[in-house]
């Protein structure tokens, strides 16, 4: 193995890590046979919209912690110190900002994919470059996301590489393709449990063997790993408390705020108000996930100090390192490494479900659905399972690639960073500018995808030439990963090495990864506005209400009224309690999409299906508000739903 010094297993850990397949399995099989079946789409994709808001913010947590972060931010914190705690900071505006304006604008309008939103505000080619585009970022990293845990439990352990790929591979396909949503989920909780109890398990063990916690932080101060507030405002620099707390902010949002695997948790939720506590409920879980990854690579510090075991050559790179700790450490009680690889790949495993059912209702909603609006309930139902089976050997071929793509795996990581950027500009673009077109939106999705690829292959480019000017590849590793955020494969350059500032281009190649989804998200809603000017901006009575989060409004409220309503900024979100405003949103969207009785005809079956219950509960909130007002406005009320 060339210098690798490998650990093996006990029987035990691989009783404990077959148990998590097993019981993965179980909730998937649970689901399939049990309450509706999966018979419906409305199931199989949005888990009856009938969520609460426990399993759903545990759900959001998984699908951000993946293998590669639970591997990397040990490693980081170990490497450069406790600097990157203050990507905890970012989580305050990275939660509340999609809870009180993404979550209402999509729940409001009903909306089973996120990219059903870009078709309502803007058109259909739109939407489907959208949807293109997040198949293309998913396709390549949930191969990826699933082969590189495995490598580096490979080389540590000498646990068969495709042996468990596979078993990962298929077992997820298995309970993501018959449980639906609600499987996807519940093994999530199940899956973050597992997480928790594997890390845990490493800090406690590990800290009393470096002689406790109050140990662990003297040597870490001592050697230098507890870091103060960096406020240095330059962006180049890797992590500073403007990178990470600001800059994170946009990473967050990425995440968190339009991506379609996170819209649909939403979605799923049995009220908006659910849907918005579950955001509340993963913000102090993510502290607690962040303290965890930390706490870890200062105990890793406390036990190696600066003599670590990739300079001796016992591992060879850094997401090596953290198994290598996990085995030394546990190497006298067994059991507990086969925790801490099911923890592992729990990660993984909640990335990759996700990344299914995501992919399979995208593929659905947008792609599929719009071309054959007649399809039976049935016939849609059996083609989306069939879609997140499909999508999972697909991820199986993807793991198979990374394997043979060597190095060019730090590219691909790198491409679903570049990607995240874009699409969040294109939804801010939507959301926040009532002026900005259809024509807008495409040059500007389109300017922002050629700005992430150019910053992005260039300064994979540029670090690959001083990492071989300096013989510096054997020190490549799997850098920070928060899941589904940006990043860049960066190789660790020792930190004593001094380099002269970068000018010119290569200053762009060097700006800090965490930069990266702000940088090209405003990109796209810059060169978005501009075209959209030159070609003739959208008037308010254009826009399909309900799309527009009206925060220019609020910031433009010194101006005249006439002036905001140039500026379309004037018309408020729907209020959530009136039920007819979203039953009239598929009408709109039938007469939008030119094929109003196909559409209409769908709508009202579905309409025919809700049960009295619903009736009586939308009528009884309506009856609220009338005796709620006082007659003047009670008159105002009803000449609005009668305008609406």
């Amino acid at each position: 193995m060339g210098g690798v010094v490998q650990m093996h297993f006990t029987t035990v850990d691989y009783v404990i890590f077959a148990l998590l397949l097993v019981a993965s399995t179980g909730i998937g099989l649970f689901h399939a046979f049990s309450g509706g079946r999966q018979r419906t789409t409305q199931e199989f994709l949005m888990a009856d919209r009938s969520m609460s808001c426990l399993p759903v913010s545990l759900s959001l947590l998984a699908t951000f912690q993946s293998a590669v972060a639970i591997l990397g931010a040990p490693s980081e914190v170990y490497t450069f110190g406790t600097q990157y705690w203050f990507l905890g900071c970012s989580y305050f505006l990275g939660l509340l900002i999609p809870a009180h304006v993404f979550i209402p604008v999509f729940y409001r309008l009903r909306l089973s994919s996120a990219y059903e939103y870009l078709e309502l505000r803007f058109n259909k080619t739109v939407r489907i470059c959208g949807t293109v585009t997040f198949i293309f970022q998913m396709v390549i990293y949930m191969g990826v996301v699933l082969y590189a845990p495995a490598l580096a439990l490979n080389a540590v352990t000498g646990i068969d590489l495709w042996g468990a790929v596979l078993a990962m591979g298929l077992v997820c396909t298995l309970y993501t393709a018959l449980g639906g949503l609600k499987a996807v989920i519940w093994t999530d909780v199940f899956q973050t449990v597992v997480m928790f109890a594997g890390q845990l398990a490493v800090i406690i063990v590990g800290a009393n063997q470096a002689g406790g916690i109050a140990e662990v932080w003297r040597k870490a101060t001592n050697g230098s790993r507890i870091a103060g507030l960096d406020l240095n405002p330059d962006p180049l620099e890797r992590h500073t408390f403007w990178t990470l707390g600001v800059g994170g902010v946009f990473l967050m949002l990425a995440l968190y705020g339009v991506n379609q695997a996170q819209v649909q948790r939403y979605l799923s939720s049995r009220s908006e108000k659910e849907a918005i506590m579950s955001c509340y409920i993963v913000f102090p879980c993510q502290q607690i996930v962040l303290c965890l990854g930390c706490m870890m690579g200062l105990v890793m510090f406390a036990r190696y100090g600066e003599d670590s075991p990739l300079d001796k050559g016992f591992v060879k790179s850094n997401d090596q390192m953290v198994l290598y700790f996990v085995m030394d450490v546990f190497k006298d009680l067994p059991g507990l490494a086969g925790l801490f690889v099911a923890c592992l790949f729990s990660g993984a495993l909640s990335t990759i479900s996700s990344a299914f059912n995501s992919l399979a209702t995208v593929t659905m909603e947008d792609l599929i659905k719009p071309h054959f609006p007649n399809m039976t309930e049935a016939k849609a139902t059996l083609l989306s399972k069939g879609l997140a089976l499909v999508y999972g050997l697909v991820c199986l071929a993807m793991a198979y690639v990374a394997s043979i793509m060597g190095s060019v795996l730090q590219a691909a990581f790198s491409i679903f960073g570049m990607v995240g950027g874009p699409l969040l500009g294109l939804f801010c673009l939507g959301l926040f500018f009532p002026w900005a077109n259809s024509t807008g939106a495409l040059v500007g999705l389109v300017a922002g995808l050629a700005m992430a690829f150019w910053i992005g292959i260039g300064s994979f480019l540029l670090r690959m030439s001083e990492a071989n000017a300096m013989g510096a590849l054997n020190t490549t590793n799997l850098p920070l990963f928060d899941n589904m955020t940006t990043a860049v494969m960066t190789p660790l350059v020792s930190a004593t090495t001094a380099k002269p500032r970068p000018t010119g281009v290569e200053a762009l190649y060097s700006l800090s990864y965490m930069w990266y989804s702000a940088h090209n998200s405003a990109v796209v809603v810059v060169v978005g506005l501009l075209v959209s000017l030159l070609t003739g901006p959208m008037k308010e009575k254009d826009l399909m209400p309900g799309t527009v989060f009206p925060v220019m409004g609020t910031l433009l409220f010194f101006l005249p009224e006439r002036y905001r309503e140039k500026l379309c900024c004037v018309t408020p979100l729907p209020n959530p309690h009136k039920a007819k405003e979203t039953q009239t949103l598929p009408y709109q969207r039938a007469k939008k999409d030119g094929n109003k009785a196909a559409q209409c005809k769908e709508d009202t079956v579905t309409e025919d299906k809700e049960t009295e219950s619903d009736r009586a509960q939308t009528e009884q909130e309506d009856l609220e508000i009338r005796m709620a007002l006082p007659s003047c406005q009670l008159t105002t009320h009803m000449v609005q739903e009668t305008a609406l």
